[in-house]
Order: C-alpha cells, then structure tokens, then sequence
C-alpha cells in the first residue's frame, strides 16, 4: 500500500530541502546550484532568500558570482527572471525556448501575428553583433522598421524572453546597486552557446532529478508549475523506476528521489523571512503545504511571507529601514518573540549592521 503523507510531513521535507530547516554552509554558487536557482524579478531579493537559508552569507560574495559571470540572471522558469548558476543556464535554455515562445505569444498574439519568428531572431541578433548591451526597448527599437504594427512592446518581449537566450548584465542585481536592464546574449556573455536539446531530451530527466533534490516528494503537476515546461511526462517516465511513490492526502501521487531528506514532522521549524515570490511558494502547483488556501494570494501578489512553524504567518517589508511585520494570524507570546528576533537580525542584514529595527504591526 502506498505511504501517505500528511501535510505537516510534506511541509518538514520542503524546508529541509529548500534549506529552510536549518541553515546550510554550502558555498554561494553550490546553493543557487541546489535550489535550481532563485526567482529574480525583483532584484535584491535572493540576497533575502539566501540570507535566510545559508549561515553567515556574504552578500558581496553573490555579487562577486554575479560579476565573475558564474551566475547569470536571465528569463526561465515560467518567462520570468531567475538567478541561475551559468552552467544551469547553459544545459537548460534551449529545452526552455519554446515554452518561452508561446508564453509570450500567448500574451502578445495579435500584435506578432503575421512576424516571422526566425526572421525577428536574425535580425535581433544582427543587432546585438557589435557586442554592445542594450535594453528591451533598444533593441525592438533597432528591428520596428520591419515590422511597425507590432509595436516595441511585443517585438523586444519576444527577442529579450524567448527568442534570443539573454544574460541581464551587472550592475543590475548586485547588492545594493540599483541599475536598469541591460541584455546580451548569453553566447557572448558566458563565451559559450547553450546546449541543444537533443532528440533524447538528456535535459528533462535531470530537470526531474533537480527539481526532486530541491523540492520532492511532489506531484508531476508541481513539477510544471515550477518550471512551466508542459512536456515533461516522457522525462517523469524516464527516470521513475529510479523515484519511489508517495500520495498525499488528497489522494495525488508524490514522486521523490528514494535518499531525499524527508524529517520527521514533529522537527521544530524556526521562524523564516521569505522574498517576493519565493519558489519555496511558487514551485508548487498544490501549495497548501506551506501557505493556507485563504492566504494563497500573498505569494502570487508578490508579498515577502514571514514561516512560523514552517507555514505563512505574516507578511513582512521595510519602512524607513524597520522590518515591519504583519501577522495574518494571531501570533503566541513564543512565536512573536521568534518572529522578533529573527526579524532583527534581518534588519541588521539589511542595513550592514546599523541598526535592528522591528515592529509587528497591529
């Protein structure tokens, strides 16, 4: 009979597997590695996710990745900006391309109606041959003559997020430096082309493999809202004599890697302050593990979640240099104690030690 495993058991093996449990000594790069990157919409916020998941982080050591071109930000995981380690970059862009070709058509489908894509790849391309970087709107600026009903909107959506695999260079996300978006192409930022996605498709049952180590045991369908790929069932099929099976309470099958941490449920879960759109969250379809569903909007509207006990508690942001926490549940005198002192050594990160301001609001 398969195991089921309840709610709290499956939120224990989440944050032990997003290095939430208790905080990791992995290298920098070996933890962006591990979490198969972080969501970067919003630039400063994996200083957050990894100050909350690694012990003693140096924000100046990301930024050095950054700079060193051992990281790259780039479009990925469901069209949006992620952190990525440049050989992740490198094996996974191309099996990601034609999700991204149609989440942009899916957006911009009557103003790109009658483009030709290849012809719109070329001509960006021939574009950014000088080497220079340039911004979304520079570079659709540079091709609209050809195509003028488009407008510049939808042109650099396509070539910057799908057609053309993009690096967005420093200073943009180093910590502390604010800086807008400038792109080239990874071939010439990393020195190298991304892989080809050959006909075995080697890349999805590593996807698999990944994503299991950073998230399992998980359901195929928390799979594609991770990565927002919709081929996946032959990778999942290639690598599951290798997985053992779960279910959950609703009756799911859970897939997971057979050595997994999977902690006993009764595991104390320390107070911890999440970033805006945290894949802890965001990499599950069915996220009730570690957010209720009257809470679920937090996540998709982009608040920073405050975990008590391992599950949302509160929402969290800085007002003139305070962390301000807002429960959205009653907190014990324990928990807003806990909630207090992790939140004040994250305005002592946050600020470089000046000072640890917190209020908990209401």
């Amino acid at each position: 009979m398969t195991e089921v495993l309840d709610v709290r058991t499956l939120n224990r093996a989440t944050l032990a597997r997003q290095l939430l449990l208790e905080r990791a000594t992995l290298p920098v790069h070996d933890a962006v590695a591990h979490l198969c990157g972080l969501q970067a919409q919003e630039p400063q916020e994996p200083f957050t996710g990894l100050w909350s998941r690694l012990r003693g982080f140096d924000p100046a050591v990301l930024s050095d990745l950054l700079a060193e071109r051992r990281v790259v930000r780039t479009h990925l995981m469901r069209r949006t900006v992620h952190l990525l380690t440049a050989g992740d970059v490198l094996a996974w862009r191309t099996r990601f391309g034609p999700m991204l070709r149609r989440r942009v058509l899916g957006t911009y489908r009557r103003e790109l109606d009658g483009v030709d894509l290849d012809e719109l790849a070329a001509a960006g391309r021939e574009v950014l041959a000088d080497g220079e970087p340039r911004s979304m709107t520079e570079l659709a600026r540079a091709v609209a003559d050809r195509w003028p009903a488009s407008g510049t909107r939808a042109l650099g959506e396509m070539l910057v997020a799908a057609l053309i695999p993009m690096a967005q260079l420093p200073p943009r996300g180093l910590w502390r430096v604010k800086a807008g978006v400038r792109n080239r192409p990874l071939s010439d930022w990393l020195g190298r082309e991304p892989a080809p996605d050959g006909d075995s498709d080697s890349v999805g049952p590593a996807l698999v493999r990944r994503y299991l180590a950073a998230f399992g045991p998980a359901a195929s369908a928390d799979l594609r809202a991770w990565c927002g790929l919709p081929g996946l069932p032959a990778a999942v099929r290639a690598v599951r004599d290798e997985l053992v099976v779960f279910r959950d309470e609703r009756g799911r099958e859970l897939l997971d890697l057979p050595g997994a941490p999977r902690p006993d449920p009764a595991t104390p879960a320390p107070v911890r302050f999440l970033p805006a759109f945290d894949n802890a969250i965001l990499g599950y379809a069915d996220r009730t593990r570690i957010v209720d569903d009257a809470h679920r909007g937090l996540s998709v509207a982009g608040e920073r979640v405050v975990l008590v006990d391992g599950r949302v508690a509160g929402t969290w942001t800085v007002d003139a240099g305070a962390v301000v926490v807002t429960p959205v549940r009653r907190l014990a005198k324990t928990e807003s104690r806990d909630v207090t002192e992790e939140g004040s050594a994250l305005a002592r990160f946050l600020s470089d030690g000046e000072h640890d301001r917190l209020r908990i609001a209401g």
